[in-house]
């Protein structure tokens, strides 16, 4: 039992490797190739970890070997434009100016029912409203609205915003986050007096962010109730 308890540990610590150095997709954003190696790193692991009679070297062989692989086909892909049709495949357009077409639809296997699924998925009710439709290599839909349903924008009214810059988290979870305080010039000083200012220490905050206008959000981290 504790030898098959090892062996999911250390199978499990391999895999979450291995996915992470196949980078930050979710899974329905995953290529091709790179959802078949996810799967076959899925079975692969799973073999040494139900028979203890097999080496783990068995699994551990083959997934790296797939990285490997992950690794070789990324870069081809990198590098060449042509390659990446080949593996990737090419972006479809679904609706073209308004217009369904419908050979696109066979090709892709789609039917009308599940196009408008997938409309809806991205806040579109009517097929009316679309001026392009295109299916992505990753199998998702980008929707390209007509004009006169798009929402409206600052830059229709000839409206400038004022500059909003990106959210530091300061403070996450008691934990003060020195590295940002870094990137904005301050130090712990500084933070103490911003969280005294919402009569706590840095160190009691749940969150504690500051936005790019200055603006500090402060929540206290509630109190563990003493049984």
């Amino acid at each position: 039992m504790l030898a098959m308890f090892v062996r999911v540990i250390v199978l499990y610590i391999l895999v979450l490797i291995v996915m992470r150095f196949m980078g930050k997709r979710e899974i329905g954003q995953l290529q091709p190739f790179e959802l078949a190696i996810a799967i076959m790193i899925a079975d692969l692991a799973s073999v040494p970890m139900e028979d203890t009679g097999i080496p783990i070297s068995s699994g551990i062989i083959p997934i790296l070997a797939l990285l490997v692989m992950h690794l070789l086909i990324s870069l081809i892909n990198l590098k060449s434009i042509k390659a990446r049709e080949i593996i990737c495949g090419k972006p479809s357009i679904l609706i073209y100016r308004g217009k369904i077409d419908e050979k696109k639809l066979k090709k892709e296997r789609l039917t009308v029912n599940e196009l408008e699924e997938r409309l809806r998925g991205n806040n579109i009710s009517s097929v009316g409203d679309v001026e392009y439709a295109i299916l992505e290599t990753s199998g998702q839909i980008t929707v390209i609205q007509k004009p006169n349903k798009r929402m409206t924008i600052p830059a229709d009214f000839n409206i400038m915003p004022e500059y909003e810059g990106i959210t530091y988290d300061l403070v996450v979870d008691e934990k003060v986050m020195f590295d940002n305080l870094k990137k904005l010039g301050k130090d712990y000083q500084w933070l103490k007096k911003e969280a005294e200012k919402f009569k706590i220490k840095p160190e009691q905050a749940l969150l504690m962010t500051i936005d790019g206008k200055g603006q500090i959000f402060c929540q206290a981290k509630e109190k563990r109730k003493s049984k």
